[in-house]
């Protein structure tokens, strides 16, 4: 993953909307120049975090980043106008926290023949470097939405006809047991703490995988493999 230290580099790779994970500013830091950066950022929902200047030091390996390091994405993201027409399954992730799970869903989708994968804005790993290996590829062939809204997006996706499957260990109803229709989107939780109450509010079911042992609930790229692929068998092993 890219790193860029210094107000010149951060500013200029903002103006010209290269694609960048995440921007750390100092605590305590300021002036205007400062200023233009967060504004840039947030105008091009590009996130700020507010970090300790020691973690600027240890992430930029520098102490004269004038107070802001920008962390590079490892790909550019798509619009989920964009993706989400064409697609017959669309997967969202509701807060997948580990850059390796997340690689792990995109390959994942990818050879199960989804059409997009949907990450947040924020509470959730990004496009970096780790992600992009683990991905071992994917990232090339899906597109990787996004979204500042997960509750938002599936809205969108509703109104697109699409139904929506969230994988929940009480979910009513068996991933077996599922007819899929002709529009998908199967929403997948953050590594022990699951879907949040809103985003099953907007599912229109809750699944759920049925474990013989004592482990309530299977590693989210696990779940996502099982998921995904019991989708490309109920659609004829055809996307």
């Amino acid at each position: 993953m890219a790193i860029l230290s210094g107000i010149h580099p951060v500013a200029e790779a903002l103006r010209a909307k290269r694609p960048l994970e995440r921007i750390l500013v100092a605590r305590g830091a300021g002036g205007a120049r400062l200023q233009e950066i967060i504004d840039l950022a947030r105008s091009s929902g590009t996130p700020v975090r507010f970090e300790d200047r020691a973690a600027l030091n240890r992430l930029s390996g520098v102490k004269s980043h004038q107070g802001v390091v920008a962390l590079g994405a490892a790909s550019r993201y798509s619009e989920l106008s964009d993706v989400a027409p064409a697609a017959k399954l669309i997967v969202v992730l509701d807060g997948v926290e580990d850059p390796h799970n997340l690689g792990a869903v995109i390959r994942t989708a990818h050879a199960a023949g989804a059409g997009a994968v949907v990450i947040p804005e924020r509470r959730g790993a990004g496009l970096t470097d780790t992600v992009a290996k683990a991905a071992a590829g994917a990232l090339e062939y899906l597109p990787v939405v996004r979204a500042a809204n997960v509750n938002q997006a599936l809205r969108s996706l509703k109104q697109l006809e699409y139904l929506i499957y969230g994988l929940d260990e009480r979910g009513d109803v068996e991933y077996t047991s599922v007819t899929w229709p002709e529009r998908s989107v199967i929403v997948l939780g953050a590594e022990g703490a699951g879907l949040h109450d809103l985003v099953k509010r907007n599912c229109d079911a809750l699944v759920r995988i049925p474990m013989a042992g004592r482990i309530a609930s299977l590693n989210v790229s696990v779940a996502a493999g099982i998921v995904l692929f019991a989708w490309r068998a109920g659609r004829g092993n055809s996307a």
